[in-house]
């Protein structure tokens, strides 16, 4: 099977690549580099020891996709490109709505005009917004928080229109809760071109020094510690279910809906103690207010990613926080 990977270099693409290098599939890449480094297409290569197409541009580029489509037949495409910062999403909106979403529209025109129909979408949790119940069904209400979530529920809105319109499409939508940790080689993991904004490589930079203190966004939640829980699923865990829904899609056509999370809610101070207990390390914080479109709880029920992909995340929290330090202390980029 030959696959697409927009947005290959970036944390949870650069990890899905090896999966599907690993997994005996042909891979063509494209991304800009805009949050990732050219190093990591060398790291993927040294860790599978196998090679694969890259294409250096920008997904909403259609001289550049039309290329690509040209050149390689594509079977199927997992779709990552995009930015991904909701601080970010809340002071440039406009940005974010351009780029997310352009990319998206170029890349199923493309795809429609070369008759490639199954695609696997990077999601997000995002999209349940403030959660009613706990843990996340799928079928749960859909709302977001910030113009991040929003872009994520459009493109979802978009390939069901997309779907509608035409029943030859295969789509598998996949809500990631919390992707941390980094392969257990130690070649790649989540380094961020800027100040971090997901917590655990804000605590990596901080156990190594890089930067001095961990700011905690809240400490005044209706949760356990006062801080926010969320569902933290290990990025290999993560990679493989994009295996488990290419193989779906390839089986039927339809549209459908999945949560990829572990079931489980840490709150942000039981990570920092997991953390340094895994590492022996001890984590500096402070407590600063909540950040604006941050929600107090959020965990997934995953059953329903279990019965129909057959997938299941493997990897627990000290994995996790023992494979995100392992990158940086062996990171030469």
């Amino acid at each position: 099977m030959k696959v697409l990977v927009t947005g290959g270099t970036g944390y949870i693409g650069s990890h899905t690549t090896v999966e599907l290098l690993n997994n005996g599939d042909s891979v063509v890449m494209i991304d800009n580099f805009s949050n990732s480094k050219p190093e990591v297409l060398k790291k993927i290569k040294q860790i599978t020891n196998k090679d694969f197409k890259f294409y250096e541009g920008d997904v909403a580029d259609e001289k550049l996709m039309n290329q690509i489509f040209k050149e390689n037949k594509i079977d199927v495409v997992i779709h990552f490109a995009g930015f991904k910062a909701v601080g970010e999403s809340i002071e440039k909106p406009l940005m974010y709505y351009r780029n997310n979403l352009n990319c998206t529209l170029v890349l199923c025109e493309v795809m429609k005009k070369y008759n490639c129909k199954k695609i696997v979408f990077s999601s997000s949790a995002t999209v349940y917004g403030i959660p009613k119940e706990l843990p996340i069904k799928e079928d749960a209400p859909l709302s977001t928080t910030n113009p991040y979530g929003r872009t994520k529920l459009m493109i979802e809105n978009i390939l069901n229109d997309l779907y509608i319109s035409d029943n030859e499409w295969s789509i598998a939508i996949l809500r990631y809760f919390n992707p941390v940790g980094a392969h257990e080689s130690g070649l790649i993991g989540e380094d961020p071109n800027e100040i971090p904004n997901n917590l655990m490589p804000y605590i990596v930079k901080v156990a190594n020094k890089e930067l001095d203190h961990l700011n905690v966004f809240g400490d005044d939640y209706d949760t356990h510690d006062g801080t926010g829980v969320r569902d933290y699923i290990h990025v290999v865990d993560l990679a493989k279910g994009h295996i488990c829904a290419c193989d779906e899609i390839c089986k039927n056509s339809g549209i459908d809906f999945y949560n990829l999370g572990t079931g489980k809610g840490y709150s942000v101070l039981d990570i920092v103690k997991a953390f340094e207990k895994t590492n022996n390390v001890k984590i500096k914080y402070r407590i600063q207010n909540r950040r604006p479109g941050d929600v107090a709880i959020c965990y997934a029920d995953p059953t329903y990613s279990y019965e129909k992909l057959h997938w299941k995340a493997e990897k627990n929290i000290d994995d996790m926080c023992k494979d995100a330090y392992n990158f940086v202390l062996k990171k030469d980029f």
